[in-house]
Order: C-alpha cells, then structure tokens, then sequence
C-alpha cells in the first residue's frame, strides 16, 4: 500500500461565493486504505516530523496530534517507571481544573486574583503543615519544583549570613551537606559561588548525621542543608540530631548556623505517616523547608513549595513587590511567567483528600513499598539497603555471594518487561556500592507490585541459570 499526501489547491467557486481562498484536500498519487486513514488521520498523508527547522506548509490539527501522539508511544508507559519521584496519575476532574487554569499566568497576580488566593492558601495550609510559629503569617511560595525552591533558600540562607558577617568580600561562603543531596545543591553553590562542603558516605552510614554536619560548620558555614528522604535509598536524615549539635556548637561559642530541610518528597509523607518525628519548624534551628508538590503532592510535574520560617527568615530585600488589585503583592521567583494549573492542581488535591485522605494515600505507598521490600528481601540473590518505611522508596543489591552479573544486568532485564528501575552507584565514598532503587508512587498497587516482583524473579532465574543471558554488565543510561 502507498499512503497517500495532502496537498493544498484554490477552489475558485469558493471564492466566487465567499470573496477569499478555501483549501481542499488534493490527493496526489498512490493507493490508499481508507479504513485506515480514517481511523488514523496522520496515516491518511506522507507527513514526515520536522528535525531542524518548520515545515514549508501547514498540515491539519488532527494530523499534527496524531503524529506526535505517535511518536510519544516511545516513551513507554509512566506507571511502569519505578525511577522517577514525579506524580504520573491525577484524576479526571483535576486535569480538567488543569486544562481550564493552563492560559493563566502565575505572575499577573492583578489579572488573576483568585489564582493568587490559592497559591496563598496552599502556603499557609503547608507552613501549618509544617508547625510554623505563626500560621496565621505564613511566608512561602510556590516554585516550578524543589530545585527552584532549594535556589531561593539557599540565596536566603546565603542572604542572612551576609548580613551577619558585614558583606565581606574576602570571605568564602559554604553549604555543609551529604554527598547524597540532590544535585540542584550542587547546582546552587556553582551558581552562588558557595563553596560545597560535601560530607562523604562511610560503611552503612549513607546520608548526613550530625557528628559530621557539625565538623565543617565554620563562621563562614551560611547553613546545613539535611535531607528528608535521600533519594539514594529513600532514608530520613536526622534532623533533630543535627539541630540539636548544632545547638550545641553555638552554646559553646562557636558560629551560629541555620537549618535547611529539603523535604522534596518527605515533606509530603512525614506529616502524614510520621506525626512524631520532629523535623519541621518546631526546631527553631530550621529556618526554611522545600517540598515538591510534583512528588508526593500528588501533583502532575511543575510545582514546588518553599516555606520559610518567618518573615525574619526571608530577607526584605529579596522580595520584589507586585501591583495586586490596587495594592502589592510580594513576589521571589527565579521564573517569571509560569502556568498556574500546578498550583490549582495542588489545592484540588489538599481540599479533595484533606489530611485523613493524604494520610491514606501515603499510607498505601508506604504499604507497597515495606511489602514488596520484604519479599525481595527474602530472595538470596539480594540484599536490602532500606526497606521503604520511612519514603515509600527502597535500595537493594546482589548478595555477596552473586558473581558473574550485576544490578545493571537486571535493570536491562526488567526493562525488556516494561519496568523502568534504576541502577547506579552510590557517590563518594561508597562508589563500590552498586544498587537498585523502587519507587513507589500512588496509582502503584499491591497488584503492580506483585506482578513487578514475578517479573523480577524471572529476570533473576534466567541471570542466575543462563550466563549467556547477562550480556554486558556495568552502568545502564539511567542517571541520578
């Protein structure tokens, strides 16, 4: 079969009868199912996707969806993606609420007042989420992620230390942190010019703890920046301890040092499924929290949050004023114009779970993630790293004993499945540790998770009795 081309030709008795060109379709050559074409509109033409510059002509919008609606089956399925943190399922309504608020611009806060009005419920209802001293006054704002939100508190935090040490130009700022931090971290200080004092992993210890936060704290130190849920393995860092050293060191004479929390993902579990666990402004050391509301906000991607602790928290002159509705409306962004479906999205969220319905969800996730844990757990071919009960997320790898294939050789297997799982190794100084990573996310059930775990197995039997089916072993295109 040779599908046929659409071409433009004038109609002349259209213009006699409408004073201007109508095109009609002109089909050149070839032979065509018209089934086909009538079910698949950008099969109907010889339409090639453009590469490197636009097409000399128009095609019809049908065709253009579905040629690029085509092209996207590559992707492969968003719920098979154990990878990825970011929400892949919303309900119906709320990509309608999407869809409808998708013209509307963030930053015109004039235009779009009542836009505006749920941006700020949505950092009030997290600063009381969160135990900030005045709930009433909450000082926040919404990002297009954490790592936006991570940008302006470390410029806050880099900000305040100015004004304590006179703007000094001959001093050298640093952020202490764990070398497993998200890399926007390292980002910031390149583009801050902070100089990053990353804190190694040693042995089993894989994030931060507060002997080692505090042995590189100086009177240039802007801040400690401690991770709630390491996306290395899912695991909290403790915040409290580290607070508490922190205290320490200034009762003792020593510089005084703010806290950072990037809750990207345990922001959104935390307050949920761990109400005693102390992290949050209710340590007066923490000055500022990040979270993404694209993570386990249950948020299609383009949303985070950044709360500060108080007003004396953000310095004055970072915030830039906007005329709202005759008045000003505060604004700090690094982005300017920006959609405000996410942030729409993110209210329907908290108003259609409320705390019991958030509790529940992340609930679920955390239930997925410590049953499937267990259960990889108990193969002999694999060792658990974390077990999925603090985020809903865990590490494994190859027992001691296994030799001849790697967690990379099982990554590649799993994919051929349709499952997307990560494999890497740990940073400095655990480069020797090569794990796998599952994330579980809402919309990943008992169900998936079982039928993940056959699959695994089968991946596993066939390394285990098929030499010939490891291939090569070694990194995979996976990257943290």
């Amino acid at each position: 079969m040779t599908l046929i081309e659409i071409g433009w030709v004038w109609q002349s008795a259209a213009m006699a009868l409408h004073g201007h060109p109508v095109p009609r379709r002109h089909f050149e050559s070839g032979e065509a199912n018209a089934f086909l074409g009538s079910a698949n509109p950008a099969v109907e033409c010889r339409v090639s996707a453009p590469l490197h510059e636009l097409p000399p002509g128009w095609v019809p919008a049908d065709v253009a969806y579905q040629l690029i609606h085509d092209e996207l089956l590559i992707d492969g399925s968003a719920r098979l993606n154990l990878a990825t943190f970011v929400t892949t399922w919303m309900e119906p309504q709320a990509q309608t609420l999407m869809a409808e608020a998708v013209a509307k611009n963030m930053i015109d806060k004039d235009e779009y007042p009542q836009t505006a009005e749920i941006e700020n419920r949505c950092v009030a209802i997290l600063a009381d989420l969160w135990h900030a001293p005045d709930r009433g006054v909450a000082t926040g704002c919404s990002t297009t992620g954490s790592s936006e939100a991570c940008m302006l508190a470390g410029m806050a935090l880099k900000r305040r230390w100015q004004q304590r040490t006179g703007h000094d130009r001959l001093r050298q700022p640093n952020l202490v942190m764990g070398a497993n931090v998200q890399v926007c971290w390292e980002k910031f200080c390149t583009y801050w010019e902070v100089e990053p004092r990353l804190v190694p992993m040693a042995g089993e210890r894989f994030h931060l703890d507060a002997a080692e936060a505090v042995k590189r704290c100086d009177e240039n130190t802007i801040g400690v920046v401690a991770v709630l849920g390491s996306t290395f393995d899912g695991s909290y860092e403790p915040v409290a301890d580290i607070a508490a050293a922190l205290d320490g060191l200034a009762a003792g004479g020593g510089p005084d040092v703010p806290m950072h929390v990037d809750g990207a993902s345990g922001g959104m579990i935390a307050p949920f499924l761990d109400p005693d666990l102390v992290w949050d402004f209710r340590l007066p050391r923490v000055a500022s929290i990040n979270t993404s509301g694209h993570k386990y906000g249950l948020v299609y991607p383009g949303v985070g949050w950044a709360i500060w602790r108080d007003a004396a928290a953000l310095p004055e002159e970072l915030v830039f004023k906007v005329n709202y509705l005759g008045g000003e409306m505060p604004t700090f962004a690094l982005n300017f114009s920006r959609p405000g479906a996410q942030v729409v999205a993110q209210y329907y969220t908290f108003l259609r779970l409320g705390f019991a319905g958030m509790q529940a969800v992340q609930q679920a996730s955390r239930d997925v993630a410590t049953a499937l844990a267990t259960k990889i757990g108990e193969m002999a071919e694999y060792r658990l790293i974390s077990r999925g009960d603090e985020l809903p997320v865990f590490a494994f790898t190859t027992a001691d004993d296994v030799s001849g294939w790697d967690v990379f050789a099982v990554s590649r297997g799993l994919r051929e499945h349709g499952w997307q799982v990560p494999a890497y190794t740990f940073p400095a100084d655990r480069t020797d540790l090569a794990v796998l990573r599952v994330v579980c996310r809402n919309g990943f059930s008992h169900d998936l998770a079982e039928l993940f775990f056959h699959d695994l197995r089968a991946v596993t039997q066939r390394l285990v009795t098929d030499p010939a089916a490891v291939g090569r072993t070694g990194p995979a295109s996976f990257h943290h």
